[in-house]
């Protein structure tokens, strides 16, 4: 068949992530024996099972496995339809709380914040500064900005771009201590720490420093303060490229040398990406950090 009934596919969207037919019902506001019906009618469509119940749960069957995207896909197609059908996205409105690491959320969250507030000005955005996805697991955040792959259960990602870390120093820096050749020019007491010295030291001397745990003299687990510290001249460290290229009076010190590369991933709850303000949010952050790190690679030539 070519026609797929959409209220049917709905039905069967709800109940695979919801995992019951009561709670797709109430989230669809249809009673429990109208859902089933309708996932009962899809199956007859498409001539397959989709589901087969295991004690008390229901468990997507191979093939409803492998049609859960495709459905999935038409959801989020047909929320868009409807916000465009809207009208504008000003009319989009309520809560979205954004979680991403220290840097992100003090250096390229704001920037992205201006295009939220001009496209969807009713939206009230709330941005947590945490290394964890812990937030995510336990609902305080709806979308988080990560480095990692996210593997816990109801979590989905994007992997949004690659992004790359170099040393850094200020412009005073190199003029009182000069610009080093290598990694190994510089002295031990010069690096500005994260706060797990002996994993950054054991990568500073895979790349030629000399350098022990004990040798940092500034140290800091937020990579805010250790930013600001490399601004005034306090040392040298590492940093993403799209923060770095933002800032005035600094110097890359080793353009050849080969970069520290590190994904970034936008991940939020599998339910959260039908609601439309989540998912306009989350669509204007996929496309500015992917506008945002393209720039800065291009900056660096």
């Amino acid at each position: 068949m070519t026609n797929i009934d959409w209220n049917r596919a709905r039905a069967f969207l709800a109940t695979a992530q919801a995992g019951s037919l009561s709670a797709a019902a109430r989230e669809l506001g249809l009673t429990q024996p109208t859902l089933s019906r309708q996932v009962a009618q899809l199956e007859a469509d498409l001539g397959v099972t989709l589901f087969e119940r295991v004690g008390k749960k229901l468990v997507l069957t191979e093939t409803g496995e492998s049609l859960l995207e495709h459905v999935r896909a038409m959801g989020e197609a047909a929320l868009a339809m409807c916000v465009a059908a809207s009208g504008r996205a000003e009319e989009v409105a309520g809560r979205v709380s954004i979680s991403a690491t220290d840097t992100y959320a003090a250096y390229i969250l704001p920037e992205i914040m201006e295009r939220i507030r001009r496209e969807a000005p009713q939206i009230t955005i709330a941005v947590i500064s945490s290394d964890s996805l812990s937030d995510l697991r336990r609902r305080e955040a709806d979308i988080a900005i990560r480095h990692v792959r996210p593997q816990e259960d109801g979590l989905i990602g994007r992997l949004v771009c690659e992004s790359t870390a170099h040393f850094y120093a200020s412009e005073s820096w190199v003029a009182a201590h000069g610009h080093p050749g290598a990694v190994s020019g510089i002295a031990p007491h010069e690096f500005v720490g994260y706060e797990d010295a002996e994993r950054f030291a054991a990568f500073l001397r895979g790349v030629g420093a000399e350098i022990g745990a004990e040798d940092f003299r500034l140290v800091s687990k937020n990579s805010v303060v250790i930013w600001e510290l490399v601004r005034r001249g306090q040392g040298v460290s590492l940093m993403s490229r799209e923060i770095a290229e933002r800032a005035s009076g600094i110097v890359e010190l080793f353009p050849a040398l080969e970069a520290v590369r590190f994904p970034v991933w936008l991940v939020t709850h599998r339910e959260l990406r039908t609601s439309k303000r989540i998912r306009l949010v989350y669509d204007i952050l996929a496309q500015e950090l992917e506008r945002i790190t393209r720039e800065a690679r291009k900056s660096a030539g």
